[in-house]
């Protein structure tokens, strides 16, 4: 069970508002653009401040607006016409750069271990990317994908931006947060290979 498994029922809320978007001629690749950029600049000025009391708490704040404005690019490109190859490319690289630039600044507070987890993180996308090279569908299984991230990185930050501080159990944390993300990658390939398995065989 992952957050994109709900993903629908959000969609759902949001569904009017994304109209009126489409009515006033709003793009996706434009919501998409302004939630990579959104993030770059989240993540620099987190980096930038992290001296400031309760800076980190712009990242549960952003990081739910940016879970709005995936589901919105998404819901303007399917339900509105705007699918594009360009789309694709912006959605795919857009969400690549922003988990980047909202996952580096919690090097400053927990140190060099939250470097392999901006790796993973990458590699994780990548994993799903793959599957339609491999003759499957865009993986999104879990437990730790693309909505997962932010939910950990909001709670994250809002610990931070409490004042409590990183504590001595840091490093398992992000340790605990690698090994769920090697899981997903794992589950990811084997799941994208039973389908393709499945598809040539059907």
């Amino acid at each position: 069970m992952t957050l994109y498994q709900i993903k629908p029922r959000f969609q759902g809320w949001l569904r009017p508002f994304v109209q009126r978007l489409a009515d006033r001629g709003v793009t996706a690749n434009q919501v998409t653009t302004f939630a990579a950029l959104g993030s770059i600049v989240v993540g620099g000025l987190v980096g930038a401040l992290v001296w400031l009391p309760g800076i980190f708490l712009l990242m549960p704040l952003w990081l739910f607006a940016r879970m709005a404005l995936n589901a919105i690019d998404g819901m303007l490109a399917r339900e509105h016409g705007q699918q594009s190859a360009l789309g694709a490319y912006l959605n795919e690289l857009g969400d690549i750069l922003s988990d980047l630039a909202l996952v580096i600044p919690f090097v400053l507070p927990y140190g060099s271990v939250v470097v392999p987890f901006a790796v993973l993180a990458v590699v994780v996308e990548c994993a799903g990317l793959i599957g339609p090279l491999a003759g499957a569908s865009r993986r999104y299984d879990g437990p730790l994908g693309k909505s997962d991230r932010a939910l950990v990185l909001g709670a994250l930050g809002l610990w931070l931006g409490l004042g409590f501080g990183p504590g001595h159990y840091g490093g398992w944390i992000w340790g605990g947060l690698c090994l769920l993300s090697i899981v997903t990658i794992v589950r990811r390939v084997q799941r994208g290979v039973q389908e393709a398995r499945a598809t040539q065989s059907a």
